[in-house]
């Protein structure tokens, strides 16, 4: 089953469930995005990172957010600072491959400062 592909400009009615969302805190940011109408598209490209010698990509990266109009991906993540070395590689490595490419990071605490400072359910 392929994912669905979304954008929005208008505030986003999620059900207690994450919806289309990997996880609570990538339905969180969106509504973040939506409140201040924020164009976005929820997992819109998969980028190649490694390839095996058939040429087929092997290990690849798919950034949770791309805002078109600032034309940059964003990257949320929750999990636990000693569990973000894999995540950091391979934004690294797409930074490397493709320089062209502008993504961020949010990490938990940046998190939640956002939540915190700009948004109340």
């Amino acid at each position: 089953m392929a994912k669905k592909k979304l954008a929005h400009t208008r505030p986003l009615v999620l059900p207690e469930s994450v919806g289309p969302f990997a996880h609570a805190s990538e339905a969180e940011f969106a509504r973040l995005l939506d409140f201040y109408q924020v164009v976005w598209h929820y997992e819109p490209k998969t980028f190649p990172l490694s390839w095996g010698v058939d040429g087929l990509p092997v290990e690849c990266f798919t950034p949770d957010f791309y805002l078109p109009v600032s034309n940059q991906y964003i990257e949320v993540t929750t999990c636990k600072p000693r569990l973000m070395a894999k995540k950091k590689r391979k934004i690294r490595l797409l930074k490397e491959l493709y320089p062209h490419i502008k993504i961020r990071l949010i990490q938990n605490k940046d998190f939640h400062h956002l939540m915190w400072k700009y948004y109340q359910p």
